[in-house]
């Protein structure tokens, strides 16, 4: 069908930003320091989002461990220089960072902080629908001033079917919800399906708002967003160019552009567009990180189901294994384990659950030989009812172990905040409370240990970046330059 001026009324499309936070987690594997973001808030908050999506709970982890910086500090940072638009945060119903469960407490208190900090819009999502754990949170949310979008997470089986997620829409709205979120992570949604299950969803949501946050693996997801407002969805979430496409969102650019073409208003500032790619082009260029690029339509996309933000991290660990030859093998098993399993939405922390097994059957040359504690608490049920039955073969293998008939009597821990502040010292505040809880000791110290990096991404001369980047990286007292036409001396205190 031509998209062209398709529109059935002229009415108005919003637009959430993920250039701080989907973004970069798609491409840099979550590692976008504050010297990489801050340069481009105040661009950002003057482009006129309808909310831009900051900080999960894994990227404080990832800050703290890898890029050695304060995730608390750079989130205060970024939602103070964005005073204009609300800032959201992204958060598991039951789960914080590790795969496991965390504590309704520490749920509690870490949405309680991000709203203290400026976080004013949650999403909250869960693959099995726990309405009691995220209703709970729902409600914390908003009783610190946030909105609470409670977020679907698409699948593709056999048992994920336009009825279902209905009756589960209809179950959020129950839960007094500011709206719903229809996610697409691993970019599976055809423009069909996207037709029918998004004007399922809208109808099952009533007056409340419906946002859609398509990946682009599979090269459809600006199409779908199409047929996606045309089915109703009121709000659509993308990243900047440099940070789109591909295993990301579609870019805010072409998005804009093909909303606009096909009828729809869009009320945003286009001339911030530019400034901001440009710095994350310079940003990407100067950290040797890679910018956002096109997929190809690939069928073996709807059997190994891999979600857009696990694909480079996961890649990252198979190599750190060895492994990265084999990267498709793993895929296949991940595709046999997930039907084994249940159908699992391939999202946090299914798709981590999923991919760990399948690394070990490969690697052990025997099916679920070893099964980690995780998949066990799963089979168990602890974290909710999967949407199908397990294999009962496989199921009998992993039950099979005794550390599996260990968990048949276990009751996931409830520690209140008071026994968890015994650990660290009775004065501990909220803020690092949640830091030692989320990120290892010995990283936290490092972290702390480490000077905060501040590299200026100013557009410059190549010479000048080459000399700046000498500066930078230089760890002695004395520093010579001598090269055609200039020469470069600098020396300091041992």
């Amino acid at each position: 069908m031509s998209y062209l001026n398709c529109a059935p009324e002229r009415r108005t499309i919003q637009i959430i930003d993920q250039t701080l936070r989907d973004g970069p987690q798609s491409w840099w594997g979550m590692k976008m320091r504050r010297d990489m973001g801050l340069p481009i808030a105040g661009e950002l908050d003057r482009t006129g989002f309808h909310t831009i999506d900051l900080v999960g709970s894994s990227i404080f982890e990832v800050l703290a461990r890898h890029c050695r910086e304060d995730p608390w500090d750079q989130l205060i940072s970024l939602s103070k220089a964005m005073p204009r638009t609300t800032v959201r945060a992204g958060t598991r119903s039951n789960g914080i960072v590790t795969f496991g469960l965390t504590a309704d407490s520490v749920m509690d208190l870490w949405v309680q902080r991000l709203c203290a900090h400026g976080i004013g819009s949650f999403w909250i999502y869960d693959g099995l629908f726990n309405t009691d754990k995220i209703g709970r949170l729902v409600k914390t949310a908003q009783a610190h001033g946030a909105a609470a979008m409670p977020c679907i997470l698409y699948a593709d089986s056999p048992y994920h079917t336009d009825e279902y997620y209905a009756a589960r829409t209809r179950e959020l709205v129950a839960l007094g919800a500011d709206g719903i979120e229809l996610e697409d992570a691993a970019g599976l949604l055809t423009p069909e399906r996207t037709r029918t299950l998004v004007r399922a969803i809208k109808q099952a949501a009533g007056a409340l708002p419906v946002e859609i946050h398509f990946h682009s693996n599979n090269a459809l997801a600006p199409i779908n967003y199409l047929e996606g407002v045309l089915a109703g969805a009121d709000v659509v979430h993308t990243a900047s160019g440099p940070l789109a496409a591909g295993v990301s969102l579609p870019s805010t650019e072409n998005t804009v552009a093909n909303l606009r073409y096909a009828g729809y208003d869009v009320d945003l500032d286009e001339t911030r567009f530019a400034p901001v790619a440009e710095h994350l082009r310079r940003v990407a260029e100067y950290e040797d990180l890679p910018v956002g690029r096109p997929a190809e339509y690939s069928l073996f996309l709807y059997r190994h189901q891999l979600p857009g933000g696990m694909t480079g991290t996961f890649k990252d660990q198979l190599k750190a294994r060895g492994m990265e030859g084999r990267f498709e093998e793993v895929l296949d098993e991940m595709s046999r384990v997930r039907t084994e399993l249940g159908y699992p939405v391939m999202a946090t922390p299914f798709s981590q659950l999923v991919g760990t097994q399948a690394v070990l059957n490969i690697v052990t040359g025997k099916r679920y030989s070893v099964v980690p504690d995780e998949v066990m608490i799963y089979a168990h049920g602890f974290y909710g009812q999967p949407v199908a039955p397990l294999d009962q073969n496989v199921l009998d293998l992993i039950m099979d172990s005794v550390k599996a008939k260990s968990y048949q009597d276990w009751e996931p821990p409830q520690p209140s905040l008071s026994e968890l502040r015994t650990r660290f010292g009775e004065s501990i505040s909220d803020d690092e409370l949640i830091l030692r809880l989320l990120v290892p000791e010995a990283d936290v110290e490092a972290m702390r240990a480490t000077p905060q990096r501040n590299r200026d991404f100013a557009p410059t001369t190549k010479q000048a970046r080459f000399i700046r980047e000498l500066v930078e990286t230089s760890v002695g007292a004395y520093l010579h330059i001598d090269g055609p036409g200039f020469e470069l001396t600098l020396e300091g205190d041992h």
